[in-house]
């Protein structure tokens, strides 16, 4: 693909003044923009991004200038006094309001029957174009003064507070205080019919928490206490003050994402801010509690100090990625979210982190049309998250701390790139980072490190680790080793290294699950660690359950060994290390076939594992109950299911009301819907649910209906329910993705859905290809196929799909994860059920 020219080597914006006057009820919007400039060149012309706009004037200096349209979204304005230096460019133009959810766009919702609609913005990552002429490239930054020209009687919201509101004829005319330095795709703004709570933090920043009229008051109560108290812990974490005088976090019926960090004015899906105190689960109120720090970290990393360009997207996400969690922690200790770290971001970074082909954290972004394909939640978020918190852990909090504060006050309000970092943290610190990180940024995977062990002398040798099919690569990395043994070498920076070990206690690597590795032992010393596996923490418990399934799915070793290993966990009593035994328990569910001898073997297996945890927790909470037993509760309770205990199943049964769903306990909610689902001979409940779907305002709840009937076994359910999908009428395109993929990974429902994505995909190309997630569709398939037939038809399907800049990427690693995943399925699995079968 052609690499295109960045605009902001040409022309300099230094300030706009932006005015839009939105017409809802039309679709329609009418601007006039001047830009305040530095010409680079004397070529006689500048060029701007526009997308999708109509362009009806230029001026330069006050003299008509000519101007056309360019390829690349670009405007070329021409004047001959276009020469080096300052000028003062207007634009005035005039756009389409859709429903893209991005650039400017509506949201729907409905408020005692009736219905209603606001107008927001989403500029993230190249979309601010699609709004008004500018120079849409993260260093481009600018301030901003902005007017908007709305109907009356609605609530106007921009980066800053409101500076003045007048009336002119019909409409109400709203201007807004000037922005700070900023880029174009943090700019924001939403207009509609909206409530607000209100608080201030220490510093005296006005917080709010905004949601349309559909909600309780009282759902806003949580984000706002939350918020408020973020931004007072970043305060003094990174000793630099929240740089606005306000902050308002807005709730929208239709987004894309799951929140966007606009600087000032944070826009959220309603299920990552609304918190209903009767109906949210805890792990509901931890998802809005992450989500919400990671969007006000970003006030630092992102807009204070913003990437240069999209490579070192990292400086953003992935730092938000970790501080959500440095946040949360210190917020809500009882929580123990640095666990949930370990099984969400960690798996997640180490399992797409495995596959060949997959980017590096810092990759190079030569055309604006492969930015969306770089957001990559399990790199540039999970594993970049985890980077960070590794060398947070190899510099120390206080160095960390430090050199934050320097990198802040010496790049605020401008661009930064990796180095700047690395510079900050060295001189805080004392070590070299640059060259410790290099490695870790620019290569792809992560390193499998082998202990072996003969006499006294250990080996340690490390590769790069695959699941799948790959090319084998020279690559190593800096290792901080974080043995559990004073003896054990702190870092291995060979590809091989020996030391004697005398120590008695097993020899383990990676404690606390810091750095970004997973360790092979030995025979005799993965013994060593299975036998105190009970005196392990519970993130080094689930981290070697963890290794031993990523060393199974590479084919190292095979999943029949994994069988024996789960009775050890039979006693445990941490959430988040069951978490990780049912993942090893629906990996297995992979190896066999419904009702089978195989599958009967499981269930078996299943039941005794979760009979002590299901007997102590019962089904209803108990006063003064921990929030570990809390989650533990449900997951235990669906594995009991899944056994087919009877009292299990009876007592879901008999807990399950179709008319007042409110009613069920929050955390066993989507539990009781999917065991009504499932085994409801009659198409009652699926009629009932189905019909209260597209009326449920909450969107937990909504959630777990989605979960609860895609669940079933009945395929002509599932032909019923893929009729939904294209109904704008009964599902959001929002909420496309969670019945698309939870549809598709169904047993039951996977030749089905498959075939109907086949005959759909220019309507799923039609509705997505504008959207950021566009590029997931391979790769939700792909990790739904299982057959060799279904390989095959993916390679065929996709093939002529393979130059398209969004989907390339995934789809070629879509190739290596069904070859990995079917030949693993194809020899591992006689051994796998022949086990099952040999279970007592």
């Amino acid at each position: 693909m052609e690499s295109v020219s960045r605009l902001i080597t040409l022309f300099a914006p230094e300030h706009y003044t932006l005015s839009i006057t939105l017409n809802r009820t039309e679709r329609t919007f009418d601007g006039i923009v001047t830009i305040n400039g530095s010409a680079i060149t004397s070529e006689g012309q500048i060029r701007l991004h526009s997308k999708d706009l109509t362009i009806h004037s230029t001026l330069v200096d006050g003299k008509r200038a000519d101007f056309r349209a360019d390829t690349n979204d670009e405007l070329v304005i021409s004047h001959k006094d276009l020469t080096i230096g300052k000028h003062v460019v207007v634009v005035t133009f005039s756009g389409i309001i859709t429903d893209d959810m991005n650039g400017i766009y509506p949201c729907y919702f409905e408020v005692d029957g009736v219905k209603q609609e606001l107008l927001a913005t989403q500029f993230e990552s190249h979309y601010a174009r699609r709004a008004f002429p500018c120079i849409d490239e993260p260093e481009a930054k600018a301030t901003f003064d902005v007017t908007l020209t709305t109907e009356q009687d609605v609530a106007v919201l921009g980066n800053m507070p409101v500076k003045s509101q007048d009336i002119q004829g019909n409409q109400l005319v709203t201007t807004f205080e000037t922005t700070p330095r900023m880029s174009s795709y943090l700019v924001a703004w939403v207009v509609g019919d909206l409530q607000k709570k209100t608080a201030t933090t220490n510093s005296g920043v006005e917080v709010s928490i905004w949601s349309t009229k559909a909600h309780a008051a009282s759902n806003l109560d949580f984000a706002l206490d939350i918020a408020t108290r973020t931004i007072d812990f970043f305060d003094d974490y990174f000793g630099v003050p929240y740089p606005l005088p306000k902050s308002d976090h807005v709730a929208l019926p239709d987004f894309s994402s799951g929140a966007m960090e606009n600087w000032g004015l944070i826009t959220y899906r309603e299920i990552a801010l609304l918190v209903d105190p009767k109906t949210t689960t805890l792990s509901g109120k931890q998802y809005v509690a992450t989500v919400v720090a990671h969007e006000l970290s970003h006030q630092w990393f992102g807009n204070l100090v913003t990437m240069k360009w999209w490579n070192d997207l990292w400086l953003n996400e992935s730092f938000a990625d970790m501080m959500e969690y440095v946040a949360v922690d210190a917020l809500e200790p009882g929580w123990d979210i640095w666990l949930d770290f370990a099984t969400a971001d960690v798996i997640s970074a180490l399992r797409r982190d495995s596959l060949d082909g997959v980017q590096a954290i810092q990759v190079d972004v030569t055309h604006p049309d492969e930015i969306s394909t770089i957001f990559d939640p399990s790199i540039v978020y999970a594993k970049g998250g985890r980077l960070l918190r590794m060398l947070q852990s190899y510099v120390g909090d206080e160095a960390m701390r430090k050199g934050l504060k320097a990198y802040f006050e010496r790049h605020a309000y401008t661009n930064t790139q990796a180095d700047d970092l690395w510079a900050a943290l060295s001189e805080a610190s004392g070590k070299d980072i640059g060259s410790f990180m290099h490695a870790w940024m620019t290569q792809p995977g992560y390193p499998v490190v082998s202990a072996n062990k003969e006499n006294e002398t250990v080996t340690l040798s490390q590769q790069q680790f695959f699941i799948g099919p790959h090319e084998d690569k020279d690559r190593s990395w800096p290792i901080p080793l974080h043995g559990a043994s004073p003896l054990i070498p702190e870092t291995l920076q060979a590809k091989e290294t020996t030391f004697t070990y005398t120590d008695e206690t097993p020899l383990r690597l990676n404690q606390g699950s810091t750095a970004h590795f997973i360790t092979q032992y030995d025979d005799s010393l993965r013994a060593g660690t299975v036998s105190s596996l009970s005196t392990l923490s519970s993130v080094d418990k689930l981290s070697f359950l963890h290794e031993q399934l990523l060393l199974a799915k590479s084919g190292t070793q095979s999943y029949a060994t994994i069988l024996p290993l789960l009775t050890f966990f039979k006693d445990e009593t941490n959430e988040s290390v069951w978490s990780i035994v049912s993942l090893a328990i629906n990996e297995i569910k992979r190896f066999v076939t419904p009702d089978t001898a195989e599958e009967t073997k499981l269930k078996a297996l299943v039941s005794e594992l979760i009979s002590p945890q299901y007997s102590r927790l019962g089904w209803d909470q108990k006063t003064d109950e921990d929030e570990n037993d809390t989650k533990l509760r449900s997951l235990i309770i669906a594995l009991a299911l899944y056994s087919e205990l009877p009292e299990a199943i009876q007592e879901a049964a008999a807990r399950y009301k179709d008319d007042s769903l409110e009613e069920l306990d929050p955390e066993l909610r989507t539990t009781i819907l999917a065991n009504a689902v499932r085994r409801t001979v009659s198409d009652s409940v699926v009629d009932s649910l189905i019909k209260l779907y597209p009326t449920i305002t909450n969107s937990e709840l909504r959630d777990d209906v989605c979960s609860a009937l895609t669940s079933t076994r009945d395929t002509t359910v599932i032909t019923r329910l893929a009729g939904y999908l294209k109904d704008t009428s009964f599902l959001r395109v929002q909420d496309f993705s969670h019945w698309f993929v939870w549809l598709l990974r169904n047993y039951y429902g996977r030749d089905y859905m498959w075939q109907w994505t086949r005959d759909n995909w220019q309507w799923i190309t039609d509705t997505f290809k504008g959207d950021s997630h566009y590029d997931m569709f391979p790769r939700y398939i792909a990790g739904a196929l299982i057959t060799r037939k279904q390989m095959d038809e993916f390679k065929t399907f996709f093939a002529p799909l393979e130059n398209e800049v969004a989907l390339s990427r995934n789809i070629k690693i879509g190739y290596t994860e069904l070859e990995g995943i079917v030949e693993l399925l194809e020899t591992d699995g006689p051994r796998v059920r022949q086990a099952l079968l040999d279970l007592n």
